[in-house]
């Protein structure tokens, strides 16, 4: 068999099905192929940009045959923006591919022996159903045809809006994003224009230059709006007439806020913010409950999904008032005090202060008086000690990061030794991972596919384990 060399071109290859992640699949001589923009059905010609012994990877130069199921991309930007690449996807077929997803990282990959999965729970809203974007400030955008920079003028050249794919100073400007509601859109347009009508310096991401560096958006179901500009260095005089501008051009932000950021990364974590006009906060509701959310606290992206990704752990936890539960990586809090009325107690537990902070707060504003949040290293804070003080959990939620639970937290949860574990996670990968080390004393019993981020290969994903020696009583 020859070997497919990277640069060269193959024609007529049928696509076959949906990557891991996001990405289609083709097989040339028994080899699978990697196809950026392509969907199952599309018979496309393709340039390899990676060959490997057992891959290769590449993108589409022509469409020779459209699949029969593919669909015109609702966006403008869909094939450069780093985002939402699965528009070309009708959205039940997104789901199924998500499904497929889900068991072949469990099962097939990960050994785990799997129930029957429940059907993915699609997002309502397909689109306009992030509740925070963030836009960077790039003093040379990403321009597809390089030949024409040179004629463009200084303010073309200029962009605001999402790094492309794995480049971490190439900015594509965006026009319009549907990922968001109003007024998100045009605050961003708002903020271009007057850095341009002002001369105020775009950043240059290379050389770690310039004034105005990026800007968040948050809004809530309940129509509050937090605007955050991220300044690369203090000009005081610049700063405050920005400001100023877009608290009159914008009167529904209820909260203004700005940082300065001289940092080499983009990270705001570690950084204070200051409040410029309005509530130094916004708030979301969800059954009656009101969630504090700071400007660099944590919340769900999808707050409809949110809600209903919480109603299904509490389903799965099927409390009777008598439990006492721990929600491991708790972040705000909101799934611990989603399920405190229903609960004896609940304990959540947060590597960051600062979420721990707004948990505590959350808390306070409900009158959520059955709840103890810990701010700490889970591997550390979980000993027998704080299992004797706290309560015995008789179910424990956790809702990792990515990259999923240090093997030390899987062991200490093991000696815990709760009746049910309730996993939710956006990576089914780490997820079987995890799960792998815990099967010797649980049963897994349920499987929920939850569509947070429409029209990506994003997802989240709910486990109920169930200990082997479980009674349905306590």
């Amino acid at each position: 068999m020859k070997k497919i060399k990277r640069g060269e071109e193959l024609y007529n290859i049928q696509v076959e099905s949906i990557a891991a992640e996001g990405k289609a699949i083709a097989k040339i001589d028994g080899q699978v192929l990697f196809i950026s923009n392509a969907i199952p059905g599309d018979i496309v010609n393709v340039r390899v940009t990676k060959s490997r012994k057992s891959f290769m990877e590449g993108f589409i130069t022509r469409l020779v045959t459209p699949s029969p199921d593919r669909v015109e991309p609702f966006c403008d930007h869909f094939g450069l923006c780093g985002g939402c690449k699965w528009q070309h996807l009708p959205y039940p077929l997104q789901l199924k591919a998500k499904e497929q997803q889900v068991e072949d990282q469990l099962g097939r990959i990960g050994g785990l022996q799997l129930p029957p999965i429940s059907p993915i729970l699609g997002s309502e809203r397909s689109t306009h159903y992030r509740n925070k974007l963030e836009f960077t400030f790039s003093s040379r955008r990403w321009i597809e045809d390089l030949a024409a920079e040179g004629e463009l003028t200084p303010n073309e050249r200029v962009g605001l809006g999402f790094h492309i794919a794995g480049h971490f100073d190439k900015v594509l400007d965006i026009k319009e994003c549907h990922l968001q509601p109003e007024p998100s859109n045009a605050i961003r347009l708002f903020i271009k224009g007057y850095a341009l009508d002002n001369n105020l310096e775009f950043f240059d991401l290379k050389r770690q230059e310039g004034l105005l560096r990026t800007i968040v958006v948050r809004t809530t179901s309940i129509g509050e709006v937090m605007v955050i500009v991220v300044f690369a260095k203090e000009m005081k005089r610049e700063r405050e007439a920005l400001l100023a501008a877009l608290e009159r051009e914008f009167p529904s932000i209820t909260s203004l806020n700005w940082i300065i950021n001289e940092k080499q990364n983009d990270s705001i974590a570690d950084l204070p913010s200051y409040n410029w006009s309005g509530n130094s906060h916004i708030f979301e509701e969800m059954e009656g409950l009101r969630f504090r959310i700071a400007p660099k606290s944590f919340f769900q992206t999808n707050s409809a999904q949110a809600y209903n990704l919480y109603k299904i752990v509490r389903e799965m936890a099927s409390l009777k008032g008598n439990e006492v539960l721990y929600d491991l990586y708790t972040g705000a809090g909101t799934i611990a005090l989603f399920l405190a009325s229903k609960a004896q107690k609940v304990v959540g537990i947060e590597y960051v202060e600062e979420a721990v902070a707004d948990a505590k707060i959350n808390a306070e504003l409900n009158g959520i008086s059955n709840s103890t949040f810990i701010a700490g290293d889970m591997r550390k804070i979980l000993t027998p000690q704080f299992i004797e003080e706290h309560g015995h959990p008789h179910i424990i939620v956790l809702d990792p990061p990515r990259a999923g639970i240090h093997p030390d937290v899987a062991k200490v949860i093991a000696e815990c030794a709760p009746q049910k574990i309730i996993y939710v996670s956006c990576n089914p990968a780490t997820q079987a991972r995890d799960t792998a080390l815990m099967v010797d004393n649980y049963n897994i019993v349920k499987v929920q596919p939850v569509d947070m981020f429409p029209h990506t290969h994003h997802l989240e994903n709910v486990l109920l384990l169930e200990k082997k020696s479980y009674e349905k009583s306590f």
